[in-house]
């Protein structure tokens, strides 16, 4: 059995919502970021490809911002869910979230051939609304740093 408190938030997402091409499980042309817990903080690894250039050997700017929006949105998703009694993989299905604003401030040129670490700080702002604060590492250098504010998907956005 999965040990529960290394399961990814994006692992129960729904099927009907596991498709976004930064964190969907099930967008085969994904990034498949994945949001953990680590102790009150969340985190998110991941490795870039060399597809993810943007001079050689660094890493396109747009990427990092894929990755503290989608690891703001898993850190939502985490909070409320553990809020409500829940964690990952416990059989609940957790809220999905949607970005309702994204800032970053990219810090120093973020090396290619590492492995980035994502780390959310959160802040409740009201029961379906977080702020997600992300600091975004290439080994112990910070790279870049952003705020998510994370909403509750709204009924309309479902199918």
């Amino acid at each position: 059995m999965e040990n529960k408190k290394h399961v990814a938030i994006q692992n129960d997402y729904a099927d009907d919502y596991a498709w976004c091409y930064g964190c969907g499980r099930l967008n085969e042309s994904g990034l498949h970021f994945k949001t953990l817990w680590q102790d009150e903080q969340t985190v998110t690894y991941y490795e870039p490809r060399a597809e993810h250039t943007a001079i050689p050997g660094f890493v396109y700017g747009g990427l990092l911002a894929s990755l503290i929006d989608c690891h703001g949105t898993g850190s939502a998703s985490l909070a409320l869910h553990r809020k409500n009694g829940h964690e990952p993989g416990d059989g609940i299905e957790p809220p999905r979230f949607v970005t309702a604003s994204l800032h970053v401030d990219f810090l120093r040129p973020t090396p290619l051939n590492t492995t980035l670490k994502a780390v959310g700080t959160l802040e409740e702002v009201h029961p379906k609304r977080w702020r997600v604060h992300i600091e975004v590492f290439a080994e112990d250098i910070q790279c870049a740093k952003g705020v998510v504010e994370a909403v509750v998907m709204p009924d309309n956005f479902k199918a």
